[in-house]
C-alpha cells in the first residue's frame, strides 16, 4: 500500500481520485443511504469536491482504493460551518492551519480486519500530513457512534458542542488538535499503522 495526496481535484480525470470518488458512492450512498449527488451513476461527488479540496487517499500497490479522506479549508465555505452551524457552540475553529476532515471512507470490500488496519493507517496518515504541512489541528463532523469513536484514539481531541439530532440521525461536531506527540498518543490508545504504508508515507513526503 502507499499514500497519495493529491489537491486540486476537478471531478473525475485522475483514476486514483475516481476510485475514490466510486468508494465514496458505495459507503455513503449504497450504504449509508447519505442524500448526496452522484455523477454519473458512479462518483459520490459534492459541491466541496473543487480545486481547494486536499485528498488523503490510501490504494494497494494496483491502485485500489483502501481509505481516504477529504480535507477542506475553513477559512473557505465547509460542510460544518456552512451545513451545521447548530452542532458548534460560540466560533468554530478556522484558520490558515485549520482543515475540516470530511468524507472518511473505508472501502468496503476489504474485510473487518483490513478495514481496521486501513483506518488506523488512515488516521496516522492525517496527522502526518498536519505536521508534515504545519496544520495545528483538524475539524469535523461525525455521527454519534463515529464521533465516540474519533474521541477515544487517544489523540487530544474534544466536542465542539452538544450532539443535536439532524433527520435520522445524531451529529456531532468535535475538533482534533495535532502536536509532534499525536503519534505516539494514537499508538498509546492502539492504533497501530500498516508498516509498509508507513516507509511508502516517509518516502512521499521527502
Amino acid at each position: 500500500m502507499f499514500l497519495t495526496i493529491g489537491s486540486g481535484a476537478d471531478g473525475t480525470g485522475d483514476a486514483i481520485l475516481r476510485a475514490m470518488f466510486e468508494a465514496r458512492k458505495r459507503v455513503f450512498v449504497d450504504l449509508l443511504k447519505w442524500d448526496v449527488p452522484v455523477l454519473a451513476g458512479r462518483y459520490e461527488i459534492d459541491q466541496f469536491d473543487d480545486v481547494h479540496a486536499t485528498y488523503i487517499i490510501l490504494t494497494d500497490a494496483a491502485g485500489h482504493h483502501l481509505g481516504s479522506a477529504r480535507l477542506l479549508e475553513t477559512e473557505r465555505p465547509h460542510i460544518l460551518d456552512m451545513l451545521f452551524p447548530e452542532l458548534y457552540d460560540g466560533e468554530v475553529p478556522r484558520g490558515p492551519d485549520v482543515r475540516e476532515i470530511t468524507r472518511f471512507c473505508l472501502d468496503r470490500r476489504q474485510d473487518a480486519r483490513q478495514r481496521r488496519l486501513t483506518r488506523d493507517t488512515l488516521v496516522h496518515a492525517l496527522a502526518a500530513h498536519a505536521l508534515d504541512t504545519g496544520l495545528s489541528g483538524y475539524t469535523g463532523v461525525a455521527e454519534f457512534g463515529w464521533l465516540q469513536q474519533i474521541l477515544a484514539f487517544g489523540w487530544d481531541c474534544a466536542p465542539l458542542g452538544v450532539p443535536q439530532p439532524v433527520g435520522d440521525s445524531l451529529l456531532g461536531a468535535l475538533r482534533i488538535a495535532i502536536t509532534p506527540e499525536t503519534p505516539d498518543l494514537l499508538l498509546g490508545a492502539g492504533l497501530a499503522p500498516d508498516a509498509i504504508l508507513s516507509a511508502a508515507a516517509a518516502r512521499h513526503a521527502a
